[in-house]
C-alpha cells in the first residue's frame, strides 16, 4: 500500500477506521524527513495490512502539537486505536521493518487491559486529589505508558 497524506479532519477516523496505521511527521524543509521519505514508501509497498499516513507537520501545525510533536521526522504506531509506538528520528528499513513486526506482535488483549488498568489508576488518583490540583490532567491514556517492546 502506498503512503496517504492526512489532515487534521481525517487523523481520527484513519486511526479508528483501520487497524493498524503508522503516522509520519514530517516536514518539507527538513533534511531527515526526506531521507526518510523513501525508505518508508519502500516498507509501505510489502504491507498492504498498514496504514501508511504522513502528516505535513507545516501544514497541519494544530495536529502536530495536538500530537506532542516536538522533532521531526517522528513516527507514531497505532494497533486497534491505541498508541503503542512514538519515536523521532529517522529509521532506516530495517528498524522498520522491526517496528511493524513488533506492532503486529502485540498481545492486543493484553495491551488493552494494561490501559484499563492506567485509566482507571488515573481516575483513582485523580478521585484522591481531586481539591488539590484542580485542572490538572491525568495525562494520556492512549497507551503511550505500554512498556517498550
Amino acid at each position: 500500500m502506498a503512503t496517504v497524506d492526512i489532515t487534521g479532519e481525517q487523523f481520527a477516523s484513519t486511526i479508528e477506521g483501520n487497524d493498524i496505521v503508522l503516522v509520519d511527521f514530517w516536514a518539507e524543509w527538513c533534511g531527515p524527513c526526506r531521507q526518510f521519505a523513501p525508505t518508508y514508501s519502500a516498507v509501505s509497498e510489502k504491507h498492504p495490512d498498514v496504514v501508511f499516513a504522513k502528516v505535513d507537520t507545516e501544514a497541519e501545525q494544530q495536529l502536530a502539537a495536538e500530537a506532542g510533536i516536538s522533532s521531526i521526522p517522528t513516527l507514531m504506531a497505532f494497533r486497534e486505536k491505541v498508541l503503542v509506538f512514538s519515536q523521532p528520528g529517522a529509521l532506516g528499513a530495517p528498524q522498520l521493518e522491526q517496528v511493524i513486526d513488533a506492532v503486529k506482535a502485540l498481545d492486543m488483549e493484553e495491551v488493552h487491559a494494561h490501559v484499563a488498568r492506567s485509566q482507571a489508576e488515573a481516575a483513582a488518583a485523580a478521585g484522591n486529589s481531586a481539591g488539590k490540583s484542580a485542572g490538572k490532567s491525568a495525562g494520556p491514556q492512549d497507551g503511550s505508558q505500554i512498556p517498550d517492546f
